[in-house]
């Protein structure tokens, strides 16, 4: 089921930025130029975030011959686990602020983004949930420590309306950010999960369910723009 919402989240990640968000930042009256540079910072950015959380997470686990003392590695994949609520909880709340920024923008934008960030939370809340089980945390706490991130992508959603509905010459560049993200999430991230499984047998349902993706954006694209 995770590898095949994986599939599905590249193609949905994809067209809603590359045909969707980006058309819709540079019809705008900002700059071009400015746009650019923000897809630019915006793609280095989150290289250089994933460097950081990449670097600051112990992937050990207890009695991996790795000679540390006993309980070490329990008590790093303790700190991990936190680590991984405190970075949810602020993706999910930047994930709020893109939302609203595409619905000021478009209401069918924002319809297409919140799908397209729903299809690639799934997939990760469910890593996010191992990964607690993993330091420590029991079924019921790692559950409601999950919706409590989740949770903050509502109050992004609110202050980012109420921020944005004020500074309406944001929302192009906001859109842009979005982007960088989507992509490179699809291309740093998830394709090369796609590509571990490399066997005719496994490429032919990731292609069919990336194609399922672009067309369910086409399709909500048309139904939205349609009324």
């Amino acid at each position: 089921m995770v590898e095949r919402m994986v599939s599905l989240s590249v193609g949905i990640l994809l067209s809603t930025s590359l045909l969707h968000a980006l058309p819709e930042a540079f019809e705008s009256d900002a700059d071009p130029h400015a746009l650019f540079a923000t897809l630019l910072g915006g793609l280095l950015g989150f290289f250089l975030l994933e460097k950081m959380a990449i670097l600051r997470h112990s992937h050990h686990y207890e009695g991996d011959g790795h000679g540390h003392e006993h309980g070490h590695d329990a008590h790093e994949a303790g700190k991990a686990g936190w680590m991984i609520l405190v970075g949810d909880g602020l993706h999910n709340f930047t994930d709020g602020i893109l939302i609203a920024a595409a619905f000021l923008a478009d209401p069918g934008l924002g319809l297409i983004t919140a799908l397209a960030i729903v299809a690639h939370e799934i997939p990760q809340e469910i890593g996010d949930f191992i990964v607690l089980l993993n330091a420590g945390f029991s079924r019921t706490r790692a559950y409601v420590y999950n919706m409590l991130c989740s949770l903050m992508a509502v109050l992004g959603g609110i202050i980012g309306y109420a921020a944005l509905d004020r500074a309406t010459n944001l929302i192009p560049f906001v859109l842009v950010f979005a982007s960088s993200g989507f992509i490179y999430i699809a291309v740093s991230d998830l394709m090369p999960q796609m590509q571990r499984r490399a066997t005719l047998r496994e490429t032919i349902p990731q292609v069919v369910l990336i194609a399922v993706g672009v067309l369910t954006v086409l399709f909500l694209t048309g139904q939205t723009h349609g009324h």
